[in-house]
């Protein structure tokens, strides 16, 4: 027989007995528990109290169970060996940095394929195998169609000549090289063969810090590995480029995981495994993958055309700082400064200037540079967008049609004439230029303001204030002219090299 909430409602009223019986025997539970009486209610107070009262199997919170996972999306991922032309040596050497990744990282990030056959005998592991003058590398892939279009990383396939997929159940193919794209470190591959294959889906839903994710690759060359763990991060910059967007990731991801995917509980591919931080070589819980907001984009490109194509507006930008924010007038601290516009550029053509702080594209602010990077970046060339500017202490809007994002610019440094003149309360020295386009910074005392603020000797001044020079003397008396108009700093266009930056002077440290 089988109580029903009626029964077990009189069954307690019978074992309380009288109102002063269960207010009396309420009061006791409560002390016993470590609680408090109140308007005739026991109310637990204490920890152990209220977790022994809330303790149920449907709220614990265990780890999830991958195995299910696992078992729908590793048919899909696949291992892959690149032969390349020419013996090159492994850039996952320990004795290099713990950051591994792109070849144009900064000095601590390196790869982290894996070249090496460790199940060739008589080899070191950790050392390429050579073939006369060839080179064997290994890494990870996935299958995003059925026909066969396989993605990875760039680092991976970079120097191949011949590529071999191997897929779970031990079968190898040969796959041709469809396209790449370095700046977002992606590459496809595409095997023809009579079967369909097993494939994975980018996922649509943005991730969230916390989520579960598993990681599927090839580590060390072992074979398809996953391994699991959380996302630690997202919109991490790693300095690998204009286009840093990354997860991070605590999932275990070591050499050979490179082009791998990592999924949520879904299935679906939340990014491509592409770089972690290693002071030893081995996993320290530090991961970074490509999102897949960018990786599909840039796939599905590659797949059509082989190449990717991105807008170019045509800038040298750089970060706004509280000096520079200053310096402009700028109410806050927000968008990214033009330093230069590129000759025969989009945005010269459209009249942005040396100066300009960009602050919104079609409406949408720009946090940064890389912000704007990224942003530009998305659009098509050709495609018509309104730019938003500050200058002169106001906004305004500018319609631009986008380039084609060329090749990097080569430019020749200037030549200088030594003329100094003293800039005391910055302390520099100041000479012409032989052709009088910008000052030469001569001297840079190394204690004051000027070298404080990134000033170096060779630098040329462009402007000052916004303001052409071409003499010491201008860039005096636009110092002084900015002093009087009550500026906090005053603005600099200078540049170094081939690179053309602005600096705010801040005449509190003057």
């Amino acid at each position: 027989m089988i109580d029903t909430p009626s029964d077990q409602k009189h069954a307690a009223k019978r074992f309380l007995g009288s109102p002063r019986k269960q207010l009396l025997l309420g009061t006791a539970l409560a002390v016993i528990a470590g609680g408090t009486l109140i308007s005739g209610e026991a109310i637990l107070t204490s920890p152990a109290a209220r977790a022994a009262a809330i303790e149920t199997p449907a709220q614990a919170m265990p780890a999830p169970d991958f195995a299910d996972l696992a078992q729908k999306v590793t048919p899909a991922v696949v291992s892959i060996r690149v032969h390349e032309s020419s013996p090159v040596a492994s850039s996952d050497d320990e004795s290099g940095s713990p950051l591994q990744g792109f070849d144009n990282l900064p000095p601590e990030m390196r790869h982290f394929f894996e070249q090496q056959m460790p199940n060739f005998k008589g080899e070191t592991p950790n050392m390429p195998r050579q073939f006369g003058q060839n080179a064997m590398a290994l890494g990870s892939g996935f299958f995003v169609s059925a026909d066969g279009y396989v993605v990875t990383n760039n680092h991976v396939v970079d120097h191949g000549r011949d590529f071999t997929i191997t897929t779970q159940d031990g079968s190898d193919y040969h796959a041709k090289l469809i396209g790449t794209d370095d700046k977002t470190d992606l590459a496809v591959l595409k095997v023809t063969a009579s079967r369909t294959f097993p494939y994975v889906k980018f996922a649509e839903d943005p991730v969230r810090v916390g989520e579960w994710v598993m990681a599927v690759g090839n580590p060390f060359g072992l074979g398809g590995t996953v391994t699991a763990g959380i996302i630690s991060a997202t919109g991490r910059e790693i300095g690998s480029g204009s286009y840093d967007n990354f997860i991070q990731i605590d999932a275990p991801v070591n050499k050979g995981n490179s082009g791998g995917p990592t999924f949520n509980l879904k299935g679906e591919v939340i990014g491509v495994n592409t770089a972690i931080f290693s002071p030893s070589g081995g996993s320290v819980g530090i991961a970074f993958d490509i999102p897949s907001s960018t990786a599909e984009h840039v796939i599905d490109t590659l797949k059509t055309e082989g190449h990717i194509v991105r807008g170019w507006l045509g800038v040298q930008i750089q970060a706004i700082t509280p000096e520079i924010a200053d310096g402009l007038g700028l109410p806050d601290k927000q968008g990214t400064l033009v330093a230069e516009p590129q000759q025969n550029g989009p945005a010269i053509g459209a009249g942005i200037k040396a100066g300009d702080a960009i602050l919104a594209v079609n409406g949408k602010a720009v946090k940064d540079p890389r912000d704007l990077a990224m942003r530009i970046a998305d659009y098509a060339p050709g495609t018509k967008v309104t730019i938003s500017i500050w200058r002169d202490g106001s906004k305004k809007d500018v319609d631009v049609q986008l380039g084609t994002l060329p090749g990097e610019k080569q430019a020749t440094a200037e030549t200088p004439q030594e003329e100094p003149s003293a800039l005391h309360e910055f302390g520099m020295s100041l000479t012409p230029t032989p052709d009088h386009n910008g000052v030469e910074i001569a001297k840079v005392d190394p204690n004051g303001s000027g070298a404080d603020a990134g000033l170096q000797p060779g630098d040329v001044i462009l402007s000052v204030d916004n303001k052409k020079v071409s003499k010491p003397t201008d860039v005096k008396d636009q110092i002084a002219a900015a002093r009087d108009r009550g500026l906090k700093a005053v603005l600099l266009q200078v540049k170094s090299g081939d690179q053309t930056r602005y600096i705010g002077l801040s005449f509190a440290n003057a």
